[in-house]
């Protein structure tokens, strides 16, 4: 089971939470977070925050942690507003280490919000992670979904480009 997830990033976790096409465009190829303000803004609060703990911490290949510790695993997010996709996103990554015989608890942390989300891994939070795997793998083997306007999309690296109405039709 370990070699099937290595093919899967956390960020296509996170993707898959939040838009299907997002995540199909990402998975061929068509990387725009390089361009995006939003991404960069991202990286220079995780370099800040949390200065003590160890960063980047790679989880068996494609998985990369913000940051671990003892008890704990930690993704520094810019707000709660994805909170659902940041979720299953630590899900993904405690389901790894679990799969490698390491139990942590994870913590999501919004700094410039002071909060903070503890995540645990249950059996009903397996279930879900392995039936997200399936659907990321599923969007990666099809198709590219039709452009849906979602409440994401303003501040989205791909918002020119699925809204360029070149590919894709706006699904009604």
């Amino acid at each position: 089971m370990i070699l099937e997830t290595l093919e899967i990033r956390g960020v296509e976790m996170h993707y898959y939470s939040v838009c299907k096409r997002k995540l199909w465009l990402f998975q061929h190829g068509l990387g725009m977070e390089q361009h995006s303000e939003r991404v960069e803004e991202g990286k220079v609060l995780h370099d800040y925050a949390y200065g003590r703990l160890d960063k980047e911490i790679e989880i068996g290949g494609e998985a990369v942690v913000d940051a671990i510790d003892e008890d704990w695993v930690r993704e520094v997010k810019i707000s709660s507003r994805m909170e659902r996709a940041d979720r299953l996103q630590m899900l993904y990554y405690l389901y790894l280490l679990k799969q490698n015989g390491i139990e942590k608890k994870g913590l999501l942390s919004y700094p410039t919000e002071k909060q903070t989300v503890e995540v645990g891994l249950d059996e009903a939070a397996i279930q879900e992670v392995e039936a997200a795997m399936q659907g990321v793998r599923q969007i990666g083997s099809g198709t590219l979904p039709k452009y849906r306007k979602l409440p994401y999309c303003t501040k989205c690296a791909y918002r020119d480009f699925c809204q360029s109405g070149e590919i894709g039709e706006e699904e009604a």
